[in-house]
């Protein structure tokens, strides 16, 4: 028998940033557990170099928090953007805007 090769592995989690100040609230009905979104860099955010945004579909949900960005915008700015998968792993419409949206971001295996 094959061992079996994961897809992924867990990286890290964190709470979007800047939810309040996202279009957050415009899709919170259309996002779950298990939602899929996607990181992109904000080289021109002039109050961090290394800020990564989150969205989803179009709609920007906020930030990465910038004491967790560093290693994240290093990949990305080398050109690793297609390696992470990053899903909402918890939902909690009721908390401070700064804890409603939680997520996952896993490596993505390399498949050659």
């Amino acid at each position: 028998m094959e061992p079996i090769v994961e897809s992924r592995k867990y990286l890290m989690g964190c709470n979007i940033a800047g939810f309040a100040y996202g279009e957050g609230c415009i899709v919170m009905d259309e996002i779950k557990v298990g939602t899929q979104v996607q990181l992109m860099r904000d080289n021109y955010n002039k109050f961090d170099p290394l800020a990564i945004a989150i969205y989803y579909k179009n709609s920007k949900l906020g930030y990465i928090p910038h004491d967790k960005n560093n290693l994240l915008a290093l990949f990305m700015d080398m050109d690793y953007n297609d390696i992470f998968e990053v899903r909402i792993s918890r939902l909690n419409p009721n908390a401070h805007p700064e804890k409603q949206v939680y997520i996952n971001i896993y490596l993505k295996r390399n498949v050659r």
